[in-house]
């Protein structure tokens, strides 16, 4: 099974869809971190979800997704972005147990809250921001949708460890397309009984043929999903002088040097202490922080 998204609409309706299935994508996410397999699932459900949103929003940017818990999981994070490019990470609560295998979305990150971030290449950031108040990622995220961008919008998420998938429903505001008063509560009753196995074991064509055989589906051009970090020289450089001159300089004087890397992908960053000093010299002149 390739690592894509699949886009598709019914037609003289005005509901459209997203099919997306990860396998290698996933597995390179999870090979850089050590998490509990609960969490691994939920991982892939949040990388699932990334991927559908930034195909929704045709956003030409960064989009991602991050849940802020107060359970066992304290951070769950994942990003997108047009050319097909995914990253995530996860942390744990500090001296929390080590969640049970088949803990729950509820039960690894309690309450708290999910935000979804839109960094355009040009113009304004935006971030949206609701409670956790459903026992599903899928569900808080439909919940994000009808208060945020009050569009009708459906989840079904899936992950084992091994293999993510998700289906996305939505319903576009624009009624004059639509010729079929049915049609979203039928596509939605019939999204509902599909199964795990099915989300994560089928391609993206014969997943559709057994939900709707009966509708007119018009399917486009999938597009291919890989893992990417967008980390850089300059990016990590920033977030250091976000720490502040002081801190900076009792690393700087401890160790003589700032080595950090990357959360995502592991990458390591060497700072000597003349390259820092003249950072913190000329703050202007430090590299731009990038998004």
């Amino acid at each position: 099974m390739s690592d894509q998204i699949q886009r598709f609409l019914f037609d003289n309706t005005n509901v459209r869809g997203e099919l997306v299935t990860l396998e290698r994508a996933y597995g390179d996410v999870l090979d850089r971190h050590e998490y509990p397999a609960a969490v691994n699932r939920l991982l892939g459900e949040l990388l699932a979800a990334v991927a559908l949103l930034t195909d929704t929003v045709k956003l030409d940017g960064t989009l991602s997704i991050e849940v802020r818990g107060k359970g066992a999981l304290a951070l769950l994070m994942a990003e997108s972005n047009p050319g097909g490019e995914l990253r995530a990470i996860a942390r744990l609560a500090e001296d929390a147990a080590i969640p049970a295998e088949g803990a729950g979305f509820s039960e690894l990150v309690g309450s708290g809250q999910i935000m979804i971030t839109l960094d355009p290449t040009d113009g304004q950031r935006y971030q949206g921001i609701v409670a956790l108040e459903h026992d599903s990622l899928a569900g808080c995220l439909a919940a994000y949708f009808a208060q945020s961008e009050q569009l009708p919008t459906r989840l079904w998420l899936a992950a084992d460890g091994q293999r993510a998938g998700g289906l996305l429903l939505q319903r576009l505001p624009d009624e004059s397309r639509n010729q079929d008063a049915d049609a979203w509560e039928r596509t939605v009753h019939l999204a509902d009984t599909v199964k795990e196995q099915e989300l994560l074991g089928l391609e993206p064509q014969a997943l559709l043929r057994r939900l709707y055989h009966e509708e007119t589906v018009r399917v486009f051009t999938p597009k291919a999903l890989h893992f990417g970090c967008t980390c850089s020289r300059e990016r990590i450089a920033s977030a250091l002088m976000t720490l502040g001159e002081q801190e900076l300089r009792e690393v700087l004087a401890e160790q003589g040097s700032i080595d950090t890397q990357c959360h995502f992908c592991h990458t390591r960053y060497h700072f000597p202490l003349t390259e820092v000093e003249a950072m913190l010299d000329d703050p202007e002149g430090a590299p731009p922080t990038l998004h």
